[in-house]
């Protein structure tokens, strides 16, 4: 490309918009303040399930929302007016390699609930699927997104699991989003639902950028800087928050020990945690008292706890599970 092509595509590039800088440092902020309450439940401070249910279940959800919304918005200011591959390549192997690295450390320290599709992973399949689509016409990727968010309305105000099948339960199709039940994981964020956010952030921004919204953007001073700053090594903060805040925990542990934690409430959190990832709160409060009831009553539930029992073979536990699974229901 000469020096005037180069100077064109320079000048035809949205500018840098402080506003998105400051709302990703925002969310990133978010983000580590709801993975410190998960440390705090990890470390016994806080009842298991805590962090996986009620408002701060939303409050996840809000947040990982708003991560892959300004993905699919910086997706398309960076490619615009074309597509510059080095910054591409090198921006998707780096999340690429970051989420290796999550699934090779979590499958170490935490092989039950290893992250084998988290946000990282989504992020980066979706980066490879969204700079296909910013090539598309624009009418393709809006059809795209309506589809996706009649999709999403369907599966969550429609007819919940209509569109799920036990095919897509191995790991191998979970991340895909369609599996009735999982396998269970710390950080489980599947194409589906979560690509519904990356799309609609990719549509609006393909529409302003025909505008002068983004040079307007740009021109509104933030007072946030430091957020903004932050939001610029969004990567960065996010490899490393979790290692700081957990070494924060275990220090915390430490000095002030937490709670002896009572039997029956841990297993009725930690009941919970698993099963509101694919079912209703109600349900699942149903579902753990009952599971609870009949392991007393079997004198199964000291043993369940210390590890003496295989969940995934035993048949005691199989029927158990079962039975309150049709009285739930």
């Amino acid at each position: 490309m000469t020096m005037p092509a180069l100077q064109a595509d320079a000048a035809a590039r949205p500018p840098r918009i402080g506003l998105l800088d400051t709302a990703r440092g925002i969310a990133l902020i978010a983000m580590a303040s709801y993975h410190f309450t998960w440390d705090m439940e990890f470390m016994g401070y806080l009842a298991p399930g805590t962090a996986e249910t009620g408002w701060l279940k939303i409050y996840a959800r809000a947040i990982a929302t708003t991560f892959l919304f300004i993905v699919g918005i910086s997706l398309a200011l960076s490619s615009t007016p074309t597509i510059r591959w080095s910054s591409f390549w090198k921006r998707f192997g780096t999340i690429a390699a970051a989420a290796a690295v999550i699934s090779i450390a979590t499958r170490v320290a935490m092989p039950d609930t290893w992250i084998y599709f988290g946000i990282l992973h989504c992020i980066a399949l979706l980066t490879l699927i969204g700079v296909v689509f910013v090539r598309l016409p624009l009418a393709f990727t809006l059809l795209v997104t309506i589809a996706l968010l009649a999709a999403w309305i369907l599966d969550n105000f429609g007819t919940p699991g209509l569109l799920r099948s036990s095919f897509f339960d191995p790991r191998y199709f979970a991340w895909i989003g369609l599996a009735e039940t999982p396998q269970r994981s710390n950080d489980y964020v599947p194409l589906f639902p979560w690509a519904t956010p990356f799309f609609v952030g990719l549509s609006i921004a393909l529409i302003t950028v025909r505008t002068r919204l983004p040079h307007r953007l740009a021109a509104i001073g933030t007072g946030f800087w430091w957020p903004a700053r932050l939001g610029r090594h969004s990567l960065a903060f996010y490899v490393i928050h979790q290692p700081v805040l957990i070494a924060i925990a275990y220090g915390l542990s430490l000095v002030v020990p937490p709670p002896q934690s009572d039997p029956v409430e841990t297993y009725l959190g930690e009941c919970n945690s698993a099963c509101v990832k694919q079912q209703g709160e109600a349900l699942c409060r149903s579902f753990c008292q009952c599971t609870l009831d009949r392991l007393q009553a079997q004198s199964l539930l000291t043993p369940l706890q210390a590890g003496k029992i295989d969940l995934q073979n035993d048949e005691r536990v199989q029927t158990i599970a079962g039975e309150c699974s049709a009285e739930a229901q």
